[in-house]
């Protein structure tokens, strides 16, 4: 007899975001190394869609970013369940290279793009923004695609995003765009604030023209499953995860923190990774 394949909906976010183009390598990599798992990905409207998606099993598994993913595992009786961590994200602005903004104080009544309505990167920016006591013009999108064009033509003055990777950075970086992002101080108050956030760091050189490791704010996005995935579907999912670490990571940088071991050592406690996830966690060596 053949082996069962399993068909998993991956929810992903909207096109030109960072979402969709991990959701694309994640279920690649991983339907390459399991036959029995066929990962297909949806675009969906990101993080706050994809939270009751998974809530009403209409996907199977989907990204969630930073402080929603936070707050979906913090509330009592949650259902969902971890299946790997994706990456952690440190959160700052871009402008252009001859904007006079130089610190985030600096954005004061200016028109901001934080992202689209459903982005959790969206509600880290916001954040950011009000833990810092600085008022501004909010602008969000329909598709993430949009916001580089807004900053180019001077409807906006910074872009909001996060992490490595992130497609309207390398776009406006390429055009000799500057990072701006809390300082020491800023990020300490921002901390003190927002226990679901953590001290982050950009490494150097994740984007043209940016010599100097960053320092800021974020938390670890995540794949979520549904309530209810079999644990042999866990399993598989843990499994492929761990043996396409190499292909991933070569495939994507911002997917390089995306390991079996990472997964371990973000999830806030061991029994919000799924149990089929953990079950082979503990058959390899990675916990306990």
């Amino acid at each position: 007899m053949n082996p069962v394949v399993f068909t998993l909906i991956l929810g992903t976010a909207t096109p030109g975001g960072g979402f969709p183009v991990f959701g694309t390598a994640y279920a690649e990599a991983l339907n390459a190394q399991e036959p029995r798992l066929r990962i297909e990905t949806r675009n969906t409207k990101g993080s706050t869609e994809n939270v009751p998606l998974l809530e009403e099993g209409k996907i199977d598994i989907g990204l969630v970013a930073g402080e929603l993913a936070s707050a979906a595992l913090a509330k009592p009786g949650m259902q969902l369940r971890i299946v790997a961590a994706m990456y952690s994200s440190p959160g700052m602005f871009v402008v252009l290279g001859d904007s006079p903004v130089r610190r985030i104080a600096d954005l004061k009544g200016k028109p901001v793009v934080l992202g689209t309505q459903g982005s959790g990167l969206t509600v880290l920016g916001r954040t950011v923004l009000s833990s810092l006591g600085v008022e501004h013009q909010e602008i969000t999108l329909e598709k993430a695609a949009d916001g580089p064009a807004m900053l180019q033509d001077g409807r906006a003055a910074a872009l909001w995003g996060a992490g490595v990777g992130w497609p309207a950075f390398a776009t406006i970086a390429k055009a000799g765009g500057r990072f701006i992002t809390p300082d020491a101080g800023e990020i300490k108050r921002i901390l003190a604030k927002n226990s679901s956030l953590q001290a982050v760091t950009l490494p150097a050189g994740s984007y043209a023209g940016q010599t100097a490791a960053l320092p800021s704010v974020g938390s670890w996005s995540y794949v979520f499953a549904r309530p209810g995935l079999p644990d042999e579907q866990g399993y598989l999912l843990a499994r492929a995860l761990h043996r396409a670490e190499g292909p991933l990571a070569a495939r994507l940088d911002q997917a390089r923190e995306t390991t079996a071991a990472n997964t371990v050592a973000a999830a806030p406690r061991a029994d919000l990774i799924h149990p089929g996830a953990l079950k082979y966690f503990r058959e390899a060596g990675l916990l306990k």
